[in-house]
Order: structure tokens, then sequence, then C-alpha cells
């Protein structure tokens, strides 16, 4: 173009190119879900609630008014880019998870985590299938399918909401964890037992993951030593390629990435407990920037007018979930945990669900073993059961007196400023 705007003679005006219009619409997405993460935390502050359960909150309101005007993939939730940072997401949710859990703490809390995890998973699992058997009528794989889904306690809510309450770092909070493992590890074997085929590739997922698992620490103990402060950010290049491997492996297998992810959190712990400072980034790209797209686009699946339209069923099934949940696990955290308070904090936070529940909706969805409509009011009934029984949780039976002091955080990450301000670029200033 000359200096007065137009195009010398002969040629014809720059057209953006289809690549660059991608990109300009990549982008313009990307700034609409960080806008709501953004209003998702402020409004969790004001609320004094999750900052994790406000992000469904919000997706389920973004979805509720914008898709009547601008359609049903307005915010491109099913896009590759959005599917991939929201898995990445709960996997690396999942994986702190794990690294919080101590050696000692499980081996002490071996009969707690295992008694409550199988309880939390086979109360609902039979109650849920029975409800949606006897009561609504569906067909006994579908039933099945929806007692397994609705079996499931949620570990990357529950893992948030202790993280955001400090509860994480207290043996109250790691026992909770490691129940929630035991849960989750039951739906996901109820799953492939019922429905997935076990066979070679199963074999082979199953054989690799527990030959890194054996290997992990070791390696990372290795690469720790030899390259972490010298370059940069070598062990979480390290974490982040380990979890994608076996994350690939897992999908190729037909199970989910997040139960790979949970072990090489586990085996990992100690080296967490070494270097709270390399954990401490981790967690902060994971909330920062990940987990927003999973939690919000968790809530953009629900359909508001599909739960109007036949509500007896979503609470048929929601009702089955929390009772049969509250009902199994009460008595059995009551034989470990003392004071009703705990109890009952506990016994919430365990009755929730999302990640696997989610997960195994899917997989019924994807081969045929529910419909669509069966697959809306299982999401809904999980994605409600993460909101409400935490919400309840927080306001009314939270265990303040377990609670860490109000500005230890602070001081914590006060010191571990004022740590990175007189380091040398050989101390590791450069890397984690």
């Amino acid at each position: 173009m000359n200096h007065d705007g137009m195009c010398p003679e002969g040629q014809e005006p720059a057209v953006p190119s289809a690549e660059e219009s991608s990109m300009e619409t990549l982008y313009t997405h990307a700034t609409v879900w960080f806008a709501l993460a953004v209003l998702a935390t402020l409004l969790a502050n004001r609320l004094k609630v999750s900052g994790a359960l406000m992000e469904i909150l919000v997706g389920v309101a973004a979805g509720s008014l914008a898709t009547p005007f601008l359609g049903s993939d307005a915010f491109a939730m099913n896009a590759e880019w959005t599917r991939l940072f929201a898995s990445v997401g709960a996997v690396l949710l999942t994986f702190l998870a794990g690294a919080e859990l101590e050696a000692e703490v499980l081996r002490r809390k071996a009969r707690e985590v295992t008694l409550v995890g199988f309880v939390g998973f086979l109360a609902p699992f039979l109650g849920c299938t029975a409800a949606a058997r006897l009561l609504l009528g569906w067909e006994w794989r579908p039933a099945l399918l929806a007692g397994v889904a609705l079996s499931t306690t949620s570990m990357a809510v529950v893992y948030a909401v202790l993280l955001e309450k400090g509860l994480n770092r207290t043996s109250y909070g790691k026992g909770i964890l490691g129940a929630c493992f035991v849960n989750d590890l039951g739906t996901v074997l109820a799953l492939g037992v019922i429905f997935a085929p076990f066979g070679l590739r199963t074999v082979v997922f199953l054989g690799v993951t527990a030959l890194v698992v054996a290997f992990l620490p070791r390696m990372t103990r290795h690469l720790t030593r030899h390259y972490a402060f010298r370059t940069a950010a070598i062990r979480t290049k390290w974490i982040l390629f380990v979890l994608f491997g076996l994350g690939a492996l897992a999908i190729w297998a037909d199970s989910e990435p997040v139960l790979p992810a949970y072990l090489a959190g586990m085996v990992l712990a100690g080296a967490a407990e070494e270097d709270p400072q390399w954990v401490r980034r981790v967690r902060t790209l994971t909330v920062g920037f990940l987990t927003p797209i999973y939690f919000i686009r968790a809530g953009l699946f629900v359909s508001l007018p599909a739960l109007w339209a036949a509500p007896l069923v979503f609470a048929v099934l929601l009702l089955a979930k929390v009772a049969t949940k509250i009902f199994g696990l009460y008595p059995a955290v009551t034989a470990f945990v003392q004071g009703k308070t705990e109890r009952v904090y506990y016994t919430l936070l365990m009755s929730t669900g999302l990640t696997f529940g989610t997960i195994s909706a899917l997989f019924g969805l994807s081969h045929g073993i529910i419909s669509r409509e069966e697959y809306s009011f299982i999401v809904s009934a999980v994605i409600a059961s993460a909101v409400v029984p935490t919400l309840i949780a927080n306001a009314f039976f939270l265990p303040r007196h377990l609670l860490p002091p109000p500005d230890s955080l602070a001081l914590e990450t006060s010191r571990a400023l004022a740590e990175a301000e007189t380091a040398t670029p050989e101390d590791g200033a450069e890397e984690e």
C-alpha cells in the first residue's frame, strides 16, 4: 500500500490467511475463558467459597446465558486445545494431590483410607445402580454405567478445596486424599471389569506404568542432583514428559491419564517434601493456567433447560449419589475420626464427584452404552455433586481448629521470595 492507504496498481489488498484467522479466533476464545476465570476468582473471594466450585458455577451460568444466542459451541469447549488443556489440568492436579501424600501418613492410615475409600465406592455404586434400574426404569447396562459414574469422589475438587484451606498439609487432609484415591481406583476397576475389554493393551499399560513408577524416584533424584540447579526447569519438563507419556499410553489402553499421574505423584512425595519451592511453582502453573479451563468446561456441559424439562430424573440420580455416600461413609469415617464436625466435613468432601464421573459417562456415551439424554442427566448429577456437598461442608462444617494460622502461607511466601532474591544462579534461582 502507498502513503495514501491505496494498493499499488495491479496489486490486490492483503487478505489475512486462514492460519492468521484461526490464531485470532484461538486468542479470542482464550481471552473469554480467562475472563471467566478472573470473574470466578473475584466471586469466590467475595463469597468465601472454593475457587474451583465457583469456576464450575460460572461455567454453568455462562453456558446457560450464551448458548441460546451464540450457539452450542460458543466457547469452543470441544475444541482440541480446550480438551487438551482441561485434561492436562486434571492430570497435573491429580499428580499434585499424590505428591501431597507422605508414605508415613499412608502407612499410619492404611486401614482408614482402605476402608473409607472402599465403602465410598461400593455404597453409591450399588445404590445408584438400583435407583437407575428400579426407580427410573433404565436398562441394566445404562444403570450399571450410572452406578459407576456416580460412585466416584472428585480428587480434583477435594484437593483444590483442601489446598485453598491449607488442610492438604495436615494429617487429616492427607487421610481424605488417600481415601479419594482408593475410591476412584474402585471406580476405574469397575469400569474396566464391567465394560472395558481387558486385553493385551491393558497388560502393556499396567506393566509399563509399574516400571516407570518403580524407577521414577531414582531418575528424578539423578536429574535433580546433576541438572536441577544448572538447567532451567529441568524437573518440571521431566515430570511433564513422564505424565504425557503415561497419559498417552493410558488412552491407548482405554484407561485414563489421571490414574498413573496419581501414582507418579505418590512415589515423588518424598522429593516434593524436600523441595516445596518446586512443588509450589508446579502448583502455580496448574491452578493459575490449566485447572480453570478444566472446571469451567465442566460447568459449560450442564444444560439447565434439559434439567428443567425432566428435573425428577436429575433429582433421583443426585439424591441417590449423595445419600448413599453419606449414609455409607459416615459410619466408616466415625471409626477413625474424632469430632462430629471433622466427620461430617470428611464425609461431605468424599460425596463429591467430577473427574472420573464425567470420564465414565463420556466412555458410556462414546461406546453406545447410554443415550445422550442419559449422559446429560448423569453428567449433571455428577457436576451438582461437586458443588452442593462442598458448599455445605465449607459453610457449616469446616473444621476451623485444624486450619493453619491465617498468616502462615503469607509468611512462607515471604521467606521464599527472600530466598529467591538472595540466591545465585548456581543455587537454583534460574531454574526453580
